[in-house]
């Protein structure tokens, strides 16, 4: 009896950096507050977390 091989489908998301497609099994990910993003390697975290935060208004003290 022969056995047909088939393609197995890979559960794939994007880098959230350069949205590159990658396979769930080899995303590397940081648990940020509210959700995890996730990244194709090294490269993309560390342009990720060298990224500086976005400036925060400064609030107007009440007299």
């Amino acid at each position: 009896m022969a056995t047909t091989l088939r393609p197995t489908t890979v559960e794939t998301i994007h880098c959230d950096v350069c949205m590159k497609e990658i396979p769930v099994s080899e995303a590397k990910n940081a648990e940020v507050q509210d959700y995890v993003m996730h990244f194709c390697g090294l490269e993309c975290y560390d342009l990720w977390s060298h990224q500086t935060a976005p400036e925060k208004p400064q609030e107007k003290l009440a007299k």
